[in-house]
């Protein structure tokens, strides 16, 4: 499986951004998937999260209310919409399939990874 992660830039904060993960050579429409971020030197943190169905999600305090997760099975694709960007949610966003196809936050249930790409917000 190959995720590629697209959709990041720099913003403004307070402005909006869209990632999108599409996954190629095999469907992840039965895992769950979940978006991370990392910002430089320091750990890997989940961001948000969503089950096979798009029925349950999870998202991480520091997001709540201002970041959307969503997926189209039919498409093969994990959306991450980003409003109200702060400056804290700069780092490099990672899109993973996880091996169950219940929401997790845990990195350990992750085993598809995709490159990266990175969102810088300018104060």
């Amino acid at each position: 499986v190959q995720l590629q992660a697209s959709g990041g830039g720099l913003v403004q904060a307070g402005g909006s951004l869209r990632l999108s993960c599409a996954a190629s050579r095999r469907t992840l429409s039965n895992n769950a998937m979940g978006w991370f971020r990392q910002a430089p030197g320091k750990e890997r943190v989940v961001v948000a999260a969503i089950n096979w169905r798009g029925d349950n999600s999870y998202y991480s305090d520091a997001v709540k209310g201002r970041f959307s997760i969503s997926r189209d099975n039919a498409k093969n694709t994990v959306y991450l919409q980003m409003n109200a960007l702060k400056p804290e949610d700069a780092g490099t966003y990672y899109c993973a399939g996880a091996r169950t196809s219940r929401t997790s936050t845990r990195p350990s249930d992750y085993m598809y990874w995709g490159q990266g790409t990175l969102v810088t917000v300018s104060s």
